[in-house]
């Protein structure tokens, strides 16, 4: 995805810019108040988003200082609870501030005490959904029962539009499923999206020899010769697309990855060790590289890699869907984020997915983030943005910083939690 054309990723993103435990007696140390302030209330234990009208309980929107001017810190799952550390009064809340984790300020405006304990969950555990694609052009979409029950659609979908399904149920003796937005769709213009198993390798401080083969049906040859010159040979050896392979030696343009299977050099795609950018001072300090050459990332602690994917990274060859070089922190970290640009008349531009997974914005609106909609990996083929496998994003969601406390849904870093840098060369 490229920052000219995914408007809605944006603005998701530009809307938001483990808890420390708290031990007493009973487990729990009072929340504090400053002098002056009436102190909170001895049974609450945490603080909940306020209920909308309707029923339904909102996300909260976090801010680093008890100020509603200050950076947005982070946001919160819908029906969460977050530990309360204390209180103070502040800018832009008519009531106080709630102190609700590292560098966390949530507004009692939008948001009520609770007696229940902090929700504890993994919010990045497993965020998937099971994913789904429009399959008919004329696919009509239902903001709820009511509307489905009385045939009025509330909008038209278009082939090859991604959604995310929570809920199934028969209406009038038909199938249909709710998506995440809560939109009823006949289940019969839906088509399961076939989300790709490939992940990454990971490593022990070296690269070593680590390849994927990425050409179509490559065949392995006896030596490095290779094909014979001037005539068609047929070799039943063929490796599969996205097989990793140990790169052993290298005689011209040609690979050994076995005792005596050698493939073709422009077949493979290797990663190269490189050293820190200038932005990486800890010893330690984990980083990510990424290689448009080659279609590849390495995840590196200080000098050392700790993990080899292929990525797929913006196609180009016009700046508006290629993947710039630069070195730049993540700024911001979607559990979830939909990605889309519906305004373009091509549909190849024309285009919306909801709910894609594990979103880390680092260059403006270009991100790392998962794919359910492709398993071309190894391949440049995005809007501008860096495609990983879902299970691959999972893990460098969990390897970068700022981290994402439990029960948030999106977090930006602090001066003790700087994003983590990605290097795009």
């Amino acid at each position: 995805m490229r920052s000219r054309t995914h408007r809605t990723c944006v603005a998701v993103a530009c809307a938001f810019l483990g808890s420390a435990s708290r031990a007493g007696a009973d487990g729990l140390d009072p929340p504090w108040s400053p002098e002056g302030m009436v102190p909170l209330p001895t049974w609450a234990r945490s603080v909940a988003p306020k209920v909308a009208e309707g029923g339904d309980a909102n996300d909260m929107v976090l801010f680093t200082e008890a100020n509603r001017g200050s950076p947005r810190r982070g946001v919160t799952a819908r029906r969460s609870s977050l530990p309360l550390y204390g209180q103070q009064r502040g800018p832009g809340c008519t009531g106080p501030w709630w102190l609700v984790g590292p560098v966390a300020w949530a507004c009692s405006d939008s948001a009520v005490l609770s007696a229940s304990d902090p929700t504890t969950d993994d919010a990045f555990a497993n965020p998937s959904l099971p994913y789904f694609f429009v399959t008919h052009s004329d696919a009509s979409a239902y903001a709820s029962r009511e509307a489905l029950e009385s045939g009025a659609p509330d909008r038209q979908l278009e082939v090859g539009w991604g959604v995310a399904v929570v809920d199934q149920a028969t209406v009038g003796g038909e199938r249909w499923a709710r998506t995440s937005k809560g939109l009823w769709i006949a289940s019969a213009d839906l088509a399961a999206a076939r989300v790709s198993p490939f992940r990454g390798e990971p490593l022990d401080g070296r690269l070593q020899d680590i390849a994927w083969v990425v050409a179509d049906g490559a065949s392995a040859w006896p030596t490095s010769a290779g094909p014979p010159k001037g005539k068609r040979v047929a070799h039943p050896d063929i490796r599969p697309r996205l097989q990793v392979v140990h790169a052993l030696e290298e005689v011209g343009a040609m690979v050994r990855i076995e005792d005596s299977a050698w493939v073709r050099r422009i077949d493979l795609a290797r990663p190269t060790m490189v050293t820190p950018p200038d932005d990486v001072v800890g010893a330690h300090e984990r980083w990510i590289d990424v290689d448009r050459a080659s279609q590849t990332l390495v995840a590196y602690e200080g000098p050392n890699p700790v993990f080899a994917t292929l990525v797929s990274t913006g196609r180009g060859p016009d700046d508006s869907t290629l993947t710039p070089a630069g070195v730049h922190r993540i700024w911001i970290k979607l559990l979830t984020s939909d990605m889309g640009h519906a305004e373009r008349d091509d549909s190849d531009a024309n285009y919306s997915l909801e709910d894609v997974p594990y979103v880390q914005f680092f260059d403006h609106a270009i991100a790392l983030h998962g794919t359910y909609w492709h398993s071309d990996f190894g391949r440049a083929r995005s809007h501008g943005c860096i495609n990983l496998s879902l299970a691959d994003a999972h893990w460098l969601f969990a390897f970068t910083n700022p981290r994402l406390p439990a029960a948030w849904t999106a977090a930006g870093p602090t001066s003790s939690d700087l994003g983590t840098v990605i290097r795009v060369r």
